[in-house]
């Protein structure tokens, strides 16, 4: 048998392709959209792909698995499970076999059993994984969002998700199906998902769909697999005291779920469209880029914190490439904005950009520009700005207001003293609620999120906006007085 993790670092996201070694026919679970990775891999290896699944209707990125199955000709294979409101509406459309707990698939000698791990979502399966050339008991568990190293999949997503997952700017919510499922019984669910796997073998090795830095769990590991043994040792699902206790703890210190969730299930569940590839998104013209600005698409600039802070457009939006790229644009930027990147003098941001983008269904991209288009900029006598980074010393000694920008959870652990709460994936909601003309400083855990929140505020016509540089980390090697921690 052979085994191939591919990892997304913007979504800390695993795929998994697992091949008959004799056969070469293999299966892929939990593909994104970016599909050309996994033909890449199937044809250095020498694979042949006939069969595509997934473990539950994704909401942190647009899945890749109808396209998958048909630029390669292989049977998607869907859940059935979760009842008549979690099932998929494109399921018939394209052909694909739907799953129920028990069915097994057979790819070459690789047999792969389904398991219905309802919790995380009512429609969730986990793939219990035998190389029957080597023994008939089951070696692994691809567990998509069931298990993963260190802790489970959050029960409290769907019913967040669906509560605050408007897109920015529309009054109107999506809805991903009827959430009929109150996050206490999709814990209680989950909870009796554990209890089953308490039959299966210690020594089973656990593939997760997920790791450090996905809003899909609370408590995620780094590591990229486990054992169902260690984690029955160490993991604090499995040692809850019962199920009232296991539900107290699965629903608590949760991160606030991305604003664009809710709006991915429903891509999800309705039938995602294929990615458009970078040759379709031109580098633009200075003059073709001032005249979509001036429609009204929205400026995305790419750049870093510290070149951004230098100088940049005003009205622009700074999210830099980094691995939260995709959760940040597709949580501040209605999806039917149209959106150019500025990527200075580094064209690869442009791809890294475009590519993040497509992972999350952020679809109008109509074009890119680099240096050319500030020095434009500037001989057109449009307007650049700066944004003012403070030391945390000097944020206290300017009596700014200080606003926070950190989730709920963070913020519970330790705070500056007095400092006003304004999540960033609400921050476009709350305008309204913070003083336009007051001076104010921004703060995260390092600076990199309370960078995005400075930019989006500029954006909104607030006059004077800092970025405390190094987060509360800084404030607090500075000697500076905290609240709690």
């Amino acid at each position: 048998m052979l085994l191939r993790r591919l990892y997304e670092d913007m979504l800390a996201q695993a795929s998994y392709i697992i091949a008959c070694d004799e056969t070469r026919q293999a299966i892929v679970i939990d593909p994104n959209r970016d599909v050309d990775k996994y033909l890449t891999v199937a044809r250095q290896d020498k694979l042949q792909i006939t069969h595509v699944t997934e473990t539950h209707i994704h909401a942190d990125f647009v899945s890749g698995a109808r396209a998958l199955a048909e630029a390669t000709g292989a049977k998607l294979m869907l859940s059935a499970e979760g009842g008549d409101d979690w099932q998929y509406a494109y399921a018939a459309d394209a052909g694909a076999q739907l799953l129920h707990d028990g069915d097994v698939i057979d790819v070459g000698s690789v047999r792969v059993t389904v398991m219905h791990t309802a919790g995380h979502t009512p429609e969730h399966l986990s793939f219990l994984i035998t190389d029957t050339a080597a023994a008939a008991t089951p070696m692994g568990l691809l567990s998509g969002d069931f298990i993963f190293v260190g802790d489970v999949g959050r029960p409290d997503l769907l019913e967040r998700t669906a509560a605050a997952g408007r897109p920015p700017g529309n009054e109107e919510r999506p809805r991903p199906g009827h959430v009929g499922t109150t996050m206490d019984a999709l814990a209680r669910e989950l909870y009796r998902s554990l209890q089953r796997a308490r039959s299966l073998p210690d020594h089973l090795q656990i593939w997760p769909g997920h790791g450090a830095g996905s809003a899909c769990g609370k408590a995620l590991g780094d590591v990229p697999s486990s054992t169902l043994g260690y984690e029955r040792l160490v993991n604090w699902a499995f040692r809850a005291g019962d199920e009232d206790a296991f539900v107290r703890e699965a629903l608590a210190g949760q991160p606030e779920p991305p604003k664009y969730f809710a709006r991915m299930k429903a891509v999800n569940r309705d039938g995602p469209k294929p990615r458009i590839g970078p040759s379709r998104i031109a580098r633009m013209s200075p003059t073709e880029w001032t005249k979509a600005v001036d429609e009204g698409a929205i400026v995305i600039d790419v750049r870093s914190t510290s070149e951004y802070a230098l100088a940049h457009m005003a009205d622009s939006l700074n999210i830099p490439t980094g691995t939260s790229f995709p959760n940040w644009l597709g949580s501040l930027v209605h999806p039917d904005r149209r959106i150019i990147f500025l990527v200075g003098r580094d064209d690869s941001r442009f791809f890294r950009a475009l590519r993040g983008a497509a992972l999350v269904g952020m679809d109008r991209v109509i074009g890119w520009g680099g240096p050319d288009i500030v020095q434009h900029w500037i001989a057109a006598g449009r307007r650049l700005m700066t944004t003012t980074q403070l030391e945390p010393k000097a944020v206290e000694e300017s009596k700014r207001m200080i606003v926070d920008v950190r989730g709920q959870s963070e913020r519970d652990e330790t705070r500056i003293p007095g400092a006003r709460h304004a999540f960033l994936g609400d921050l476009i909601a709350q305008l309204g609620d913070i003083p336009k003309d007051t001076p104010l400083a921004l703060y995260c855990g390092s600076g990199s999120r309370s960078a995005i929140g400075a930019s989006l505020l500029q954006a909104a016509g607030f006059t004077d906006v800092a970025n405390m540089k190094g987060g509360i980390d800084a404030w607090r090697k500075a000697g500076l007085k905290v609240d709690g921690g």
